[in-house]
């Protein structure tokens, strides 16, 4: 009964809204689970058949770049300093750190942010700021936005198909092995930095 429950609670359309939702919310605050949602329901697809592998990766790729355009939009309009959080000691110096990464090679480091929380933030508003080209910026953010969205569903998918137990087992393990995957990342990132 517990999953028919999950089950029934993760179905349909309103669980592909939830988690769209979630994602485009995850650009500006980087604590929503925007990345466990898609892992989440990419280990359901593969379980239950519902929603379809193909919808969650298609709805988390237009989200996310939804939510990374919204951000070079602020950067661009608003710019990096107008804000009192903006020019913070930390944040300056996070954004400064973007500017640079940008300079360098901006297909690498979009692609390379939109796995990173804090770094997609600062990237995205110092691509606005900086006035990069919005067709050239839109085409790469949309091809990392696919990469990450194919990426975290097929995280669950393959949760969902090595372990038994239906999703009442695949849904918390997927998460789990997608926070032990991010914080990885996280610690590798740090650890290049320094």
């Amino acid at each position: 009964m517990p999953t028919d429950l999950l089950a029934d609670s993760l179905d349909g359309p309103w669980s592909l809204v939830l988690m769209s939702l979630l994602v485009v919310v995850d650009a500006f605050f980087v604590v929503i689970p925007g990345e466990v949602a898609v892992t989440a329901l990419g280990a359901l697809a593969v379980t239950t058949g519902a929603p379809s592998l193909w919808a969650v990766i298609v709805c988390a790729a237009i989200a996310a770049t939804v939510g990374d355009v919204c951000c070079y939009l602020i950067g661009r309009v608003v710019g990096t300093e107008r804000w009192r959080w903006m020019r913070a000691p930390r944040v300056q110096q996070a954004l400064g750190w973007a500017r640079r990464r940008l300079d360098g090679g901006t297909a690498t480091v979009l692609f390379t942010a939109r796995f990173v929380p804090f770094a997609r933030l600062a990237i995205n508003l110092v691509a606005g700021a900086s006035r990069i080209h919005p067709p050239r910026y839109l085409a790469l953010v949309a091809l990392a936005a696919t990469g990450w969205a194919v990426y975290q569903a097929a995280v669950g998918a393959a949760v969902a198909a090595i372990v038994p137990g239906g999703p009442l087992v695949a849904v918390p393990v997927s998460i789990a092995v997608a926070i032990g995957v991010g914080l990885l990342i996280d610690l590798v990132t740090r650890r290049r930095r320094t």
